[in-house]
């Protein structure tokens, strides 16, 4: 048995190796692009499964292995809210979550040649009021690019958030509890020495 992490995050590296999982990467690329009239959770599910999905097919002459692909979105008045695309669309995104809740919604699924389960976290975030400065100011920083809804809750952007109800984990790119449980349906232990 080889498993493998369809994902170049170093985010979801992170939090496999926390909980000491041992893994391969292999890189994927699928288009995550909302398709007309998808749900948020059937979104998020889908782009899960087709990483997934494409790393199973990168590696097939390994027929024992098993690949994790991940999603994470934000979802803020039925907005899925993804990477940003530049400042500007960056700027929009964080005003919108100003003041406000939105569900952060984190999808795991795990694939072999036999079985494919996915699971859908999803989280409560609440931000404090922003100022169209604070947001500019935390774009320089870097940090907003390449994560979704434009902000990371386990970086600087954690200032933003007043309150959470859910998976700190599913925020930041892979809910741990639920993965875990889901590795352990395929024989993929945690806490692996």
């Amino acid at each position: 048995m080889s498993f493998y992490l369809a994902s170049a995050s170093p985010r979801r590296h992170e939090l496999l190796m926390q909980i000491g999982v041992r893994f391969e990467v292999v890189v994927v690329d699928v288009d995550e692009s909302c398709l007309p009239k998808e749900s948020p959770e059937d979104y998020v599910q889908r782009v899960a499964l087709a990483k997934a999905q494409a790393g199973l097919q990168t590696l097939a002459d390994d027929p024992g292995a098993i690949v994790l692909g991940g999603d994470t979105s934000v979802i803020c008045s039925g907005q899925v809210y993804g990477k940003p695309e530049n400042q500007a669309h960056a700027l929009e995104m964080l005003m919108a979550l100003s003041g406000s809740e939105h569900q952060v919604y984190s999808a795991v699924s795990v694939v072999s040649a036999d079985k494919q389960v996915t699971r859908l976290v999803k989280t409560k975030v609440r931000f404090r009021s922003l100022s169209e400065q604070e947001c500019e100011a935390y774009w320089e920083t870097g940090e907003p690019q390449g994560k979704a809804g434009g902000y990371a809750i386990q970086g600087l952007g954690s200032v933003f958030v007043s309150s959470i109800e859910g998976s700190y984990t599913g925020v930041v790119g892979l809910p741990v509890a639920e993965t875990a449980q889901l590795l352990a349906e395929f024989g993929v232990p945690a806490w692996e020495s």
